[in-house]
């Protein structure tokens, strides 16, 4: 079972608390908004999911096995309630 997670960036309040709660799926850009991301020490390479980038299609990223329960405290304590979880 897989984990993708999204971030309506509309709603996006850069608190930065997803980050601190699993930073191998999360990371506050230099605008003060979070992305999702996926790290390179559990995927192919370090992928940053950002509107208008073209590696970033559909802007879900995968969540690491061992980082799951940290993406769905993240999501779960969110200020802006931003953050969406799919599990396939």
């Amino acid at each position: 079972m897989g984990m993708r997670i999204w971030i309506d960036h509309d709603e996006c309040t850069g608190d930065g608390l997803c980050e601190e709660t699993c930073s191998a799926s999360f990371e506050v850009g230099v605008d003060g908004v979070a992305y999702v991301r996926e790290d390179a020490a559990y995927f192919d390479r370090t992928r940053v999911f950002r509107p208008g980038a073209e590696d970033a299609a559909d802007y879900r990223a995968r969540v690491p096995e061992a980082w799951a329960d940290a993406a769905v405290e993240a999501a779960e304590t969110c200020p802006g309630e931003c953050i969406f979880i799919e599990v396939d």
